[in-house]
């Protein structure tokens, strides 16, 4: 009997600490997975956040200064939450098409004429989000190294295509070499000059060409985007005023799909292109070759 109460006492002890260690253990799993839980939920609270809060968005642009100048705005827009990708492009055709099609948000290349031109053409509905900035028409040293130094019968490389090649006999016109007659304007080609004091002879030739032919000229007239593309910036003797016709005309647009315009990112990304730290970028890169309008 007396052993028996023993075995039932060390019965009842065991079962004792098996309860007390049961019930130990589902407190130690009970307090743990709150506090592992509590670990995980911000973390997880976190990663929603983060990809609620940043946008990516998408635009297409001209390697230089287009892409350039987005690239120094992306710090800007990641205070914003905004992710920028840079898509670039080195012809005038795809990134509308790209546009359009909803592959890409935006696009930064071209002047609103320009994009005008292309809905009319393509039935594409497309607009200018903003201007940004203006590549102004520059003349470049090649033989002659000063303007002062003009010879008669001095060749100076211009243009072949309409605009541009008027652009750039405007500017002769205003550097006081040529006389066009009265409302040539940005329609105006050699036909239309009056007067030609200096006997200039005019090479006329694709605008992307133009930097590869200055040793062979003593001038040649170079849109700002070639000039930056080429490394030749820097050597502008002079250019474009940034209130010409021609600024007015063809300052560069960031482009957007109709209504697009409206959608926060585009607003939050026009107001970084168009920042005052955005505008001493291009100024102190470009030295003239490329001029914000905003």
């Amino acid at each position: 009997m007396k052993l028996s109460k023993r075995l039932l006492a060390a019965s009842v002890a065991a079962l004792t600490v098996l309860s007390l260690s049961a019930c130990g253990g589902q407190e130690e799993t009970s307090s743990a997975a709150p506090s592992s839980q509590a670990s995980q939920e911000p973390a997880s609270e976190t990663v929603e956040s983060s990809s609620a809060e940043t946008i990516t968005i998408t635009v297409g642009a001209s390697p230089a200064p287009h892409a350039e100048i987005l690239e120094n705005i992306k710090p800007l827009l990641a205070k914003e939450g905004i992710e920028l990708v840079i898509e670039e492009f080195t012809d005038y055709v795809i990134p509308n098409e790209a546009l359009d099609a909803g592959d890409i948000d935006a696009n930064y290349f071209q002047h609103y004429p320009y994009l005008a031109d292309f809905n009319a053409k393509n039935g594409t509905d497309m607009v200018a989000a903003a201007y940004i900035h203006f590549e102004p028409m520059g003349i470049y040293p090649g033989r002659t190294a000063t303007l002062e130094e003009l010879q008669d019968g001095a060749s100076i490389a211009v243009p072949n295509d309409p605009t541009n090649e008027a652009r750039a006999l405007l500017l002769l016109q205003k550097l006081g070499f040529i006389t066009l007659k009265d409302g040539a304007g940005l329609e105006a080609t050699p036909l239309d000059i009056v007067d030609n004091p200096h006997n200039i002879e005019f090479i006329e030739m694709e605008a992307v060409q133009l930097p590869t032919v200055l040793a062979d000229v003593d001038f040649a007239v170079i849109n700002g985007n070639y000039a930056v593309g080429a490394g030749i910036g820097g050597t502008m003797l002079d250019a474009e005023d940034k209130d010409s016709e021609a600024a007015q005309e063809f300052a560069n647009i960031l482009a957007v799909r109709n209504g697009d315009e409206t959608r926060p990112e585009i607003q939050k990304l026009v107001e970084a292109l168009q920042s005052e730290e955005n505008a001493t970028f291009i100024e102190q890169k470009y030295e003239g070759s490329v001029i914000p309008v905003f």
